[in-house]
């Protein structure tokens, strides 16, 4: 494996990369929101100024279509400047103020914001497309044609009558008032709101739009300054022209141009008329008030896009710095771990810890993985050891007898015959252990679980063990509290507990005495073996399960078996789902204590227990042929009785 990593797929550059674009991204994220922020912001801010704009040129406009005079509009100032938060203020024609807002603030702006004129707006207020006449003259400026209280009321109740009458028809609408209080009918039907001539026939609507008497003597005023204006014109209409409560008058005019003077003079006229009744033309200063008059404003300058720029690189440059310092410390234990990884097995190399995070697990981890394969190699080359020299002895004896029976030096009688067929089955035992051990590592190791009675299976192994017992001088019984039984594999079971009485026997003087002793605890069997033996040192107890581990390390057959039976004994109790413990008192007493679930969790009568090549079969799921099973199943009974 190469130990130069491309530069494409290193973890330094992905970090950086990764880093730039979160960092370019944010950036561009939080520019984008800014600018729609801001965007958004002023767009309602100049709306929202425009809006106040109107309603202060059309509330001070309104007003001096109604007063005569700006005498009393300081009050009205003040409301709009409250409302709005912002200065206004009216001077005349000469700049002299009539009213301010803020008369202590600061000079007024060179020019004003707009004029004030009721009699000549800035865009037209009134009028109608086509032919109609379009003024510029305020319709709230009505002067002389304002209805007296005892008109209006009469008018009034005629409206009354008219809206019965339409509504008879089927039309819905209400009566509202003029700026010079003539009521007015606005009806609708079905979408439309132009009545047809049934409607002004029989309900009255022309009678509605007749003059009044005051009316009528402002039209007669009227008339005569309309008809003078187009004398003075040299009109050929001049003296001819009567208006009609809408100020126009549609009659003998043939040439635009004679409509266009008529329509200069009706402007002219009606301005001259209502002059006296409304409030003489006004400049009207509009501005922020003194704590927002230097209220800085965010543009896309080219200083603020400068500004904009150097701040994004700092920032990226302050990422990429930042990610490199930390992406290095990260690198580098990784690093360390990749050349320890490639160095070879035999060397166990080991990671200094530098760091406290997931890194430093990892570290620690692998230098725990070193120790244990270490500690494995260790075992490993042991156990090769040990099964050398297992073997060696009893082939080294089979093949001295058979030489010196084959030169003729010893005659091969029954002695020896039984002297070799001894050391074949000590042979075999060795086997048939390492076997078993195989097996459960693997997880291929059988078992057959069945009800088992203790007591029949306590006086099983005792009998089996009784000759033994015998010949070494050591009593042996069993006990059993209650009638407590398991499902185990009876077989399997008697092997494991053969095993340990026979390792009790083995290390129990001439005297001593051994003994098995079941009970339940909970949803546990628990199965007693003590002798009283030499016993164990506390410093052995950890390692008396291991494979061909033995206290005696000359590994004499006079003080020692293989060094396997313990080791089976343990994997045997883990394929039932048990444990096995041990616990000693040197020179009194060893005491193995077997504990069994009632009831295991095996796959199947004919199920396969063991190490984790077990996991996930399914029941019945036969691991060896079933011919070879049969040989191994005949073995087992044997070996336990």
């Amino acid at each position: 494996m190469p130990r130069n990593v491309p530069l494409r797929k290193s973890l330094l550059a992905r970090l950086l990369v990764t880093s730039m674009l979160i960092a370019v991204c944010s950036i561009v994220a939080t520019a984008w929101l800014a600018v729609q922020t801001t965007t958004r912001a002023i767009q309602q801010e100049q709306g929202q100024i425009l809006s106040d704009d109107a309603m202060i040129h059309d509330t001070l406009t309104g007003y001096a279509a109604g007063h005569r005079a700006w005498d009393g509009v300081q009050p009205t100032i003040d409301r709009l400047a409250r409302a709005t938060g912002r200065r206004v203020a009216l001077t005349d024609q000469d700049r002299h103020v009539l009213a301010d807002s803020a008369p202590k603030g600061p000079e007024l702006p060179p020019r004003a914001f707009a004029v004030i004129d009721a009699l000549r707006t800035d865009t037209p207020l009134q009028g109608q497309s086509g032919t109609q006449p379009v003024s510029r003259i305020d319709p709230r400026a009505v002067g002389p044609y304002r209805l007296p209280a005892a008109e209006h009321a009469l008018l009034t109740q005629f409206a009354g009558k008219v809206l019965t009458c339409l509504r008879d028809e089927g039309w819905v609408g209400k009566v509202a008032d003029s700026p010079s209080g003539r009521p007015t009918v606005q009806v609708s039907r079905d979408g439309q709101t132009k009545l047809d001539e049934y409607a002004y026939d029989d309900c009255g609507l022309a009678g509605l739009s007749r003059p009044t008497a005051t009316e009528q003597r402002a039209l007669t005023g009227l008339d005569t300054l309309v008809n003078a204006c187009l004398a003075r014109q040299g009109s050929t209409v001049a003296g001819y022209v009567t208006l009609s409560s809408d100020f126009t008058w549609g009659k003998g005019f043939k040439e635009p141009s004679d409509y266009q003077v008529l329509q200069d003079c009706i402007d002219a006229s009606r301005r001259e008329q209502l002059r006296t009744f409304v409030a003489p033309a006004a400049q009207l200063f509009v501005s922020d008030t003194g704590a927002g008059a230097g209220r800085p404003r965010f543009d896309l300058s080219r200083a603020n896009t400068t500004r904009i720029a150097g701040v994004t690189g700092l920032v990226l440059l302050l990422t990429v710095i930042v990610t490199a310092l930390i992406a290095t410390r990260l690198v580098r234990p990784l690093r360390a771990l990749t050349d320890a990884a490639q160095e070879p097995i035999e060397r166990h190399t080991r990671v200094p810890v530098t760091t406290s995070d997931e890194t430093g697990f990892l570290a620690a981890a692998f230098n725990d993985l070193s120790e244990r394969r270490e500690r494995t190699e260790t075992q490993r080359k042991a156990m090769v050891s040990d099964i050398a020299h297992e073997l060696r002895t009893p082939l080294t004896n089979i093949r001295g007898w058979l030489e010196v029976a084959k030169d003729g030096i010893v005659v091969p009688d029954q002695r020896l015959l039984s002297s070799l067929h001894d050391e074949a089955l000590l042979l075999q035992h060795i086997i048939d252990d390492l076997q078993d051990l195989a097996s459960a590592d693997a997880g291929t190791l059988r078992l057959h679980p069945e009800p088992v009675r203790l007591g029949d299976l306590l006086q099983q192994v005792t009998d089996a063990n009784r000759a033994h017992a015998q010949v070494a001088g050591v009593s042996i019984a069993g006990s059993v509290e209650g009638d407590p039984q398991l499902s185990a594999d009876p077989v399997r079971l008697r092997q494991a507990l053969g095993n340990l009485v026979s390792n009790a026997l083995r290390h129990t003087p001439a005297g001593g005495s051994v003994s098995l002793h079941a009970h339940r605890t909970g949803e546990m069997v628990t199965i007693d073996v003590t002798d009283t033996g030499s016993g164990i040192a506390p410093a052995d107890l950890a390692n008396i399960f291991d494979r061909f581990w033995r206290v005696e390390k000359s590994r004499s057959r006079r003080t020692g078996g293989s060094g396997l039976g313990l080791a089976i004994v343990r994997q045997l109790a883990q394929a039932h789902g048990g444990t096995v413990t041990a616990r000693s008192v040197p020179g009194e007493s060893t005491v193995f204590t077997l504990r069994l679930p009632s009831h295991p969790v095996m796959e199947a009568a004919d199920g396969v227990a063991g190490g984790p090549a077990s996991a996930g079969r399914v029941p019945g799921d036969a691991a060896v042929p079933r011919r070879r099973f049969g040989r191994d199943r005949s073995r087992d009974r044997r070996r336990a009785h």
